[in-house]
């Protein structure tokens, strides 16, 4: 059984709050994409117009999943429960479907140069975070 007196590292502190804020900001831009309205819309590119319009729902609904299940693993991280990392796991599963969506399948915005830096490092975010509560469940600092 683990020892509940094992006490997690500054670092794992200060990775959690970050990790919440930063799942935080995913809500904030999965709300602002979800209700975006048509004088935002209109503004972009047409390409971009074209990937909100017909984004299908299957991909808004990982987007939701991806930031969400992330948001409530973080509060896992914080409140040392070892459930963080399944949640962790289904956050990265659905971010690995949005990349492969955005990445492979939609054709209306080009994803190259400096569009690919912001998708590359929520995977790999995402990753992380995976490790770490699983780190966290061996080391006994979740459980």
């Amino acid at each position: 059984m683990i020892d509940k007196t094992i006490k997690p590292t500054s670092a794992f502190w200060i990775i959690s709050v970050l990790a919440l804020l930063w799942n935080i900001m995913g809500i904030a831009a999965y709300l602002g994409q979800a209700y975006m309205t048509e004088e935002v819309l209109k503004l972009l590119p047409q390409g971009e117009q074209d990937y909100h319009n017909y984004v299908p729902a299957w991909v808004t609904a990982v987007f939701a999943t991806a930031v969400f299940a992330g948001v409530f693993g973080s509060l896992g991280l914080l409140m040392r429960k070892k459930w963080a990392t399944i949640l962790f796991i289904i956050s990265l599963i659905a971010v690995i479907a949005q990349f492969i969506y955005n990445f492979f399948i939609q054709t209306y915005v080009e994803i190259t140069g400096v569009k690919m830096i912001w998708p590359l490092v929520v995977l790999i975010i995402a990753i992380l975070l995976v490790f770490l509560s699983r780190k966290a469940t061996k080391d006994g600092w979740i459980s």
